[in-house]
């Protein structure tokens, strides 16, 4: 059996120092608009490496907020949605009467977000806000679009900074494209 074609080198479209630019811009956007007792859910597990230091920004932007997770998946392992999300993992904590900040990683043909933001509204959040790291570009209207976005991303396969090929390269410490 011959051996798979070998993975293309990943290309730097955003590097560390300008994802942290960029944490930082979104969290004094959000601090205002938030409170202590809002709940910031990340969409795993993509979103976790997002979700991990965008907490952290907003605690340097004052705002301490509690931290939840709701695993979902739309890709598996291929390049491109199923066209249908699975819950895969619910909530921890109640979210009900209180504002819920949806982290995700990027936002590609906003299924996964839309999901979330129905399934969190219909557990009693009285507000719903969502944040993104990167939006793609997307050919067709989507979903809603996310409350706030941090990078205009190109229409390319990304991967690193949580996002993945096959589950390898999310701790990438850069945004890259593998195309």
């Amino acid at each position: 059996m011959a051996d798979p074609a070998p993975m293309p080198a990943p290309t730097v479209l955003l590097p560390q120092s300008e994802i942290e630019t960029i944490l930082a811009r979104l969290a004094e956007q959000i601090a205002p608009v938030i409170d202590d007792e809002t709940v910031a859910v990340v969409l795993l597990t993509g979103g976790l490496w997002f979700a991990a230091d965008m907490t952290r920004a907003l605690s340097r932007a004052g705002r301490d907020v509690c931290f939840d997770a709701l695993w979902m998946s739309s890709y598996g392992d291929d390049k491109a949605s199923k066209g249908r999300v699975e819950i895969r993992a619910d909530l921890q904590r109640a979210v009900e009467g209180k504002t819920v900040l949806i982290l995700d990683d990027v936002f590609d043909t906003g299924l996964s977000l839309a999901e979330a933001v129905r399934h969190i509204k219909a557990k009693g959040a009285a507000r719903v806000l969502t944040c993104v790291f990167a939006r793609k570009p997307w050919p067709e209207p989507r979903a809603q679009s996310p409350d706030f976005v941090g990078w205009e991303a190109p229409a390319r396969f990304l991967v690193g900074y949580g996002l993945d090929h096959q589950g390898g390269l999310r701790g990438l410490p850069d945004l890259c494209a593998l195309d």
